[in-house]
This record gives structure tokens, C-alpha cells and sequence, in this order.
């Protein structure tokens, strides 16, 4: 396959699905790109893209999940973006813009996204925590399966619980 646009992630390279879609759409005209909507909430949505041959056969599919709240993005354009997933990942089955992994480039800047604000979120909490008097300070002590929503809640409780101490 011709070498498409890469972005580096990381140190590996990585697709972008406008550039998948671009190769699809010129080497594969008579092939279709679908997409189904598995589950639709006012919360999330979870997609499937579909790619079938001339034939009506299905030669790849690419399931995608976002929620809505996720991001900046997903506030107002949630299933757009899913769509984008999902696309991404079944031209990704297809074979198109594979290099190390299915993964598309918005997926993984995204997933590296998360993983550096639950980091920061971690970080923040040690802070406050710090503050407390040891006791306190043990007891919320930050758990291996602790994730943005709960660190973030964390916070706002250790920030209430020092206020009222300096009363």
C-alpha cells in the first residue's frame, strides 16, 4: 500500500482518518461506507462503521464509543466524532493506514489526553492531601482504580474539608 500522511504519537506513527477516508474514496470507489448506531443516549453513543464490497459483502467493520462528556468536543458534537472512530478503526480492518496498531491518531492523542489529566488530577489531590492532619491524610489516601470523575470529587471534598478547618 502507498504510504500515507503519519502524525507521531509517541515515536510511532499514526494515520489520520481523513487520510484513510481520502485512499478509501479513491481506491475503493466502488466499495461503501456505512455506519449504524448501536446505542444512542442524551450521555454516549456507540457506532459501528461498516465497509462492504460491490457484492453487498462486509469486509470490515469499527466499532467506536464516545460520551458526551468527555471533552470539550464531545459536548456538542459527541457522534460526529464517534462517527470519526468508527470510521477510522473499520478502514483500519480494511488494512488502510495500518502501521504499528488499528488505533487511529485521534484515538490515541485522545487517550493520551486522559491519561495526562488524570495525572495532573492525581497530582492535584496529593497536594491537598498533604495539607491534612495525618490521620486524615491516611484515610484518603488515593486508590489504584481511582479515575478523573472520582479524583476530581476528591478534590472539591478536600478543598470543603480545609476551608472549614480554617474557620
Amino acid at each position: 500500500m502507498t504510504n500515507l500522511k503519519t502524525i507521531n504519537i509517541k515515536g510511532k506513527p499514526y494515520v489520520e482518518v481523513v487520510e484513510r477516508i481520502k485512499y478509501f474514496r479513491e481506491h475503493f470507489a466502488d466499495h461503501c461506507l456505512t455506519t449504524e448506531v448501536v446505542q444512542l443516549t442524551p450521555d454516549f453513543v456507540v457506532l459501528n462503521a461498516v465497509i462492504t464490497d460491490p457484492t453487498g459483502r462486509i469486509v470490515a467493520t469499527g466499532l467506536a464509543q464516545e460520551d458526551r462528556t468527555s471533552s470539550n468536543i464531545n459536548k456538542t458534537s459527541y457522534v460526529e466524532n464517534c462517527e470519526s472512530s468508527a470510521w477510522g478503526r473499520a478502514l483500519g480492518n480494511f488494512g488502510i493506514g495500518l502501521k504499528d496498531a488499528i488505533a487511529t491518531a485521534d484515538e490515541m492523542q485522545f487517550a493520551l489526553a486522559k491519561e495526562s489529566e488524570l495525572e495532573k488530577l492525581r497530582t492535584d489531590y496529593c497536594i491537598l492531601i498533604e495539607a491534612l492532619d495525618p490521620a486524615e491524610m491516611a484515610r484518603l489516601q488515593p486508590q489504584p482504580h481511582w479515575d478523573a470523575a472520582k479524583f476530581a470529587k476528591g478534590i472539591e471534598y478536600v478543598k470543603s474539608q480545609l476551608k472549614s478547618n480554617k474557620k
